[in-house]
């Protein structure tokens, strides 16, 4: 289909842009995709904006005379006849049979633009037919199906503002890897969820024999499983005096199946000096408080990583942001170490809320996790330990460990902070693209990174699980809370 026609003006056509009269009665709209011929091949381009012109308004002090003589242009002239759209349009690159190749030579005024086929666009983008689908092609009835290696295998960030629908997105997501065959490779995913949005897909009967939740109250650490070494960086900044008789103590105790109290008798009883054994056995009463160590783990890494389901470590229950640090720290390090040795499959770990866990800046102590998540980042893709880091605070993420998630899923952000940072980490993102992420629709993200060739905007499809009831909207919320109550009276009465 014919879209208009490329006309000459002072900036080009040149090898970047060009700019196109719209035919009359055809809608072109921004962020859509079109081509035309080039020396090369096919010219494949974005609308980067479309304007509106007619000459006779080009003259402001000719439309103010007219219109204050108490007449309208309209009434006098044949404006209507001369009202035309002009689009912008940013050239990606040229696509020929022997595969793509950058824009060398500017196209020609007067060549007649297209709406590009679907057999191109999807060849242009590296979509894959039997891909993660996780919505349209914006402006074009495609879908938009990703490759699971592209997408995940060097890691995944999806950024955007609370609201603008990050854990939809993720939900998606997941029910297109839950629903894979053994086939098309199937992986074993684990959530971190900060919120508990996610363990609605245990309520689900498409998806609940393949989920699988831990509440926080019931994860347990088995202290026995950690060297002296990694107990102390649970225990803050202890000196090298409490490291070194923490170390004789866990050693003359070997063995499995003791906790944090049986440790803090075998400290009390020891022959330390006084000062060292009161700040150790603090610390370590410090660790009994949290109530996440114990005799053994719970749950085992073959209940967590299993191919082809979900296994959600719900950690909602608690507001202890060290708590959380210390399961998201062992349990991360538990998989890692088990992958790279084959005991599991390959994974995919979901981090809710990623800017808590590997903050940018703060101390180590008070950021248990970053260590290890930025191993898996730096090497997971060797061993198919994958990261998917989700977060509303690009800016507040470890550098190093987002500079390694080589595909940004990127919905609204408003920050300006955050978008110069996605835009100084993300290839690809030229200004007229970031300036559109700012007006992104909820349920409307763009793609960059090794997942696609060219970074592209995409209508997010609607889910097929069920949405969790954590995610109710303040109005309806209230009414819930209403219902709630009146029954209970009810109730009440009725007893009485």
């Amino acid at each position: 289909m014919k879209m208009g026609v490329v006309v000459s003006t002072m900036d080009g056509p040149s090898t970047r842009k060009f700019s196109f009269v719209i035919d009359k009665g055809r809608s072109v709209k921004r962020g859509q995709f079109v081509e035309l011929k080039g020396e090369q091949g096919k010219v494949i381009a974005r609308v980067d904006d479309v304007i509106k012109t007619n000459r006779y308004f080009t003259r402001p002090e000719s439309v103010k005379e007219y219109e204050s003589s108490g007449k309208q242009m309209r009434e006098i002239f044949p404006v209507h006849d001369w009202e035309y759209l002009v689009a912008e349009a940013s050239i990606l690159g040229i696509y020929r049979a022997g595969g793509f190749a950058d824009s060398l030579v500017p196209p020609s005024p007067g060549e007649g633009v297209f709406e590009p086929s679907e057999e191109v666009l999807v060849k242009f983008f590296g979509l894959d037919k039997d891909g993660i689908n996780i919505g349209k092609l914006s402006h074009h009835d495609i879908d938009v199906k990703l490759n699971a290696t592209r997408l995940l295998q060097k890691h995944l960030a999806i950024l955007a503002i609370s609201g603008a629908g990050k854990s939809f997105l993720t939900s998606v997501m997941i029910e297109e890897l839950l629903s894979r065959k053994p086939e098309q490779g199937q992986l074993a995913v684990i959530v971190i969820d900060t919120h508990g949005e996610y363990t609605s897909f245990a309520d689900d009967p498409k998806f609940s024999e393949r989920t699988s939740v831990f509440p926080v109250s019931e994860i347990q650490i088995g202290l026995s499983n950690l060297s002296p070494r990694e107990l102390t960086r649970f225990l803050g900044k202890p000196s090298d005096a409490q490291v070194r008789e923490l170390v004789k103590i866990m050693r003359r105790m070997g063995g499995k199946g003791y906790g944090v109290k049986d440790l803090i008798e075998k400290v009390e009883a020891s022959e330390m000096p006084a000062k060292t054994k009161e700040v150790l056995v603090s610390s370590l009463e410090d660790l009994l408080y949290t109530g996440v160590f114990g005799a053994a783990d719970y749950p085992s890494l073959d209940d967590v990583a299993k191919q082809g389901k979900l296994s959600v470590i719900d950690l909602s229950e608690t507001t202890s942001l060290r708590k959380k640090q210390m399961i998201v720290s062992y349990l991360a390090a538990k998989l890692f170490h088990a992958r790279r040795h084959g005991m599991i499959p390959p994974f995919v770990l979901v981090l809710e809320e990623a800017h808590q866990y590997i903050p940018e800046g703060s101390k180590k102590e008070e950021a248990l996790a970053r260590g290890i998540m930025q191993t898996i980042a730096r090497e997971g893709r060797k061993f198919g330990a994958s990261l998917c880091l989700v977060s509303q605070r690009p800016i507040q993420l470890s550098t190093t460990v987002l500079s390694q998630c080589n595909t940004h899923i990127i919905l609204r952000i408003t920050n300006p902070y955050d978008l110069d940072h996605i835009g100084r980490s993300s290839e690809g993102l030229n200004r007229a693209v970031l300036d559109q992420i700012s007006s992104l629709r909820v349920g409307t993200a763009l793609i960059v990174g090794e997942a696609v060739n060219h970074p592209l905007f995409v209508s997010i499809r609607k889910r097929k699980s069920k949405e969790s009831d954590k995610n109710l909207p303040l109005e309806k919320a209230a009414v819930e809370y209403y219902r709630k109550i009146t029954q209970k009276q009810k109730d009440a009465k009725e007893f009485m």
